[in-house]
């Protein structure tokens, strides 16, 4: 594995678009140049700043610098018969971790392992000033108060260059095994409700196309008598659905429409907008297709009292993401300023104005 300290160069980068005042472009593998509103700026290349600063398995943490493959750090992590929980789309084996955690993604295992916000114990960033800033640490408790390192998460570099990212891992499950349903999604949305408040050894649930999905993680014994006890199909590669569902590889994954993605509660009746559905996350994680105009998604999203974004589409220079309250708004207006006073990093990268 790579491991090439870049920090110096990146500082000095930084310094001189500041004087310049010239915005960057953060660019890693650009696996997920997609997300977000369109990128604007140089482009400051941030994905040959690799390496694994520190890993003790007992310790269940790891750290490593940004620009580190994330199926790198999986396989080392496997090695030692542990894992990313939040289990993250590796993009092809492009992903980097710097990106994964600035994009926020998580996969199916999020609603019961934790999101990737979850998981961030300490990053060190280069701020707006080129200073070199830590939050948090290598340890479970480690800070009073709020712990800024988790800001960075899904925070699409606007805050700040992520530098080092320690992160919490996780064992692996003995076992795993998958059943699928054919029913109704009413049905389906009382069923994912029902499973959850029982003791069952539970890493996903997900309905796509009329079937519902349930995957089982632990040891052999229990996965084992959770299985007969819910009974259901076995498919033949019971990963691979899983894997496609996490890599955006399901055949509802095409780009033929623009995608959307709605965070509500998992109960949540089917909502009122036009386009085929996919549900992960036990119902609270909604995937939509859709040529609908993004003011009627996060119209149905508020009304839910949920939120909405644009996962990828080719309108990307309006609201990509949720319309926030005019004063979250201007707390995400003063956070910015806070860490980036030029406005250099990824400018309007999230929302117009910061």
């Amino acid at each position: 594995m790579p491991d090439t300290d870049r920090t110096e160069e990146l500082r000095q980068a930084v310094l001189q678009a500041v004087r310049e005042k010239t915005p960057l472009q953060i660019v890693a593998a650009g696996s997920k140049s997609f997300y977000g509103r369109q990128p604007r700026g140089r482009i400051l290349k941030v994905d040959t700043h690799q390496g694994v600063i520190n890993y003790q398995p007992s310790e269940l943490v790891i750290t490593a610098r940004a620009g580190t493959l994330l199926v790198a750090i999986q396989q080392l992590l496997a090695g030692q018969g542990q894992m990313l929980a939040f289990e993250p789309p590796d993009c092809a084996g492009s992903a980097t971790l710097g990106g994964t955690m600035a994009c926020g993604f998580s996969g199916p295992r999020r609603a019961f392992a934790g999101a990737a916000r979850d998981h961030m114990l300490g990053c060190k960033l280069l701020d707006g000033h080129g200073q070199l800033l830590a939050f948090g640490g290598e340890v479970m408790k480690n800070v009073a108060g709020y712990d800024v390192s988790r800001l960075m998460v899904g925070a699409l570099g606007t805050l700040g260059i992520l530098l080092e990212i320690s992160l919490k891992v996780l064992p692996l499950p003995e076992r795993e095994a998958t059943r699928s349903f054919a029913m109704p999604l009413e049905r389906a949305l009382r069923k994912m409700a029902d499973w959850q408040s029982q003791s069952l050894p539970l890493s996903a649930l997900a309905y796509d196309q009329g079937r519902l999905y349930v995957r089982l993680s632990g040891t052999d014994g229990a996965v084992s008598a959770a299985g007969a006890g819910l009974g259901g199909d076995v498919p033949g590669d019971d990963q691979l659905f899983w894997e496609n569902l996490r890599e955006k590889k399901l055949r509802f994954f095409d780009r033929q429409v623009a995608l959307w993605r709605l965070s509500v509660a998992p109960q949540t009746p089917e909502l009122a907008v036009a386009g085929q559905w996919l549900y992960d996350w036990g119902g609270a994680l909604r995937w939509l297709k859709t040529d609908a105009p993004a003011k009627e998604i996060f119209a149905a999203a508020a009304k839910a009292r949920g939120h909405a974004l644009q996962f990828w589409g080719e309108q990307r220079g309006g609201q990509v993401f949720q319309p926030l309250p005019k004063k979250l708004l201007e707390l995400h207006r003063n956070l910015k300023r806070a860490f980036d006073p030029q406005g250099v990093f990824n400018p309007e990268r999230m929302y117009q104005g910061c």
